[in-house]
């Protein structure tokens, strides 16, 4: 028997694979990720091939587990849980959230909030489908951002795929550079959009206006797995600029 984050899993050698298929996934549940193959293979009493044999079957059966060997795994989706419903509340927070979407976003991502409002307008229990369509809170803007001057979709995509891009900028003096930068995160601001990037030019951490960025063009390199450790370090890197300026401000 062992006691892991609280849940106790009794481990057996002669278990069935089911049974280890299923101690896998309470193991992928619990606890901090991603986790090594190595640290599963602890857990379960078994070899690390078999860790991988037995994720691999497991994205067969349907359960969204990202990473790979050397890296760690994390438990994305658990194909064996049940849909959770929403609350009033959590429909009006869904309901506020798509329609700033669709004020803010690019026009992918505007098609898409609109298409998820429809699809749980659709699935929802009658009374919380009147609600959706009569909801109380909404959102406006008096001015957009500036439109994008790239397919922000594929910047998005570069990103989640963690590949470099390469694009044309104009900074605020108007100097034009050709960047090659990994793609991090896009924040979407209240009259612009920003990308957050490490660039391969200036070697260090940015942020870009995409209303500045020009002839985007992916290049096929990966920097996978990074993009969550160097978002967490960019970050804090500009939050710790945050603070200072402000210190400065306060000073002055």
């Amino acid at each position: 028997m062992m006691t892991h984050f609280g849940i106790s899993i009794r481990f057996d050698p002669t278990m069935t694979r089911t049974a280890r298929l299923f101690q896998l996934m309470q193991v992928l549940r619990s606890g901090p990720q991603p986790r090594t193959s190595a640290a599963l293979a602890q857990d379960l009493g078994v070899s690390a091939r078999t860790v991988h044999r037995d994720i691999g079957a497991l994205r067969g059966l349907g359960a969204v587990i990202d990473g790979e060997a050397g890296y760690g795994f994390t438990l994305i989706e658990d194909a064996t849980l049940p849909p959770l419903g929403f609350t009033d509340d959590q429909i009006e927070a869904l309901v506020l959230g798509l329609r700033e979407v669709e004020l803010i976003g690019d026009p992918d991502l505007r098609r898409a909030a609109n298409e998820a409002l429809r699809k749980l307008q659709g699935r929802l229990p009658q009374r919380q489908s009147h609600r959706l369509s009569h909801s109380v809170l909404t959102a406006t803007r008096f001015e957009r951002p500036l439109p994008p001057g790239v397919d922000v979709s594929v910047l998005r995509r570069a990103a989640w795929e963690e590949r470099r891009v390469v694009f044309d900028y104009t900074d605020a003096k108007g100097a034009d550079t050709r960047r090659q930068v990994d793609p991090l995160s896009i924040v979407y601001m209240d009259r612009s959009s920003m990308l957050i990037a490490w660039c391969h030019l200036r070697t260090d951490f940015r942020v870009f206006r995409l209303d500045r960025m020009r002839g985007l063009e992916e290049t096929g390199d990966s920097f996978r797995p990074k993009r969550v450790p160097m978002l967490r370090e960019a970050l804090a890197r500009l939050k710790a600029e945050q603070k200072a300026a402000e210190a400065r401000a306060a000073g002055d």
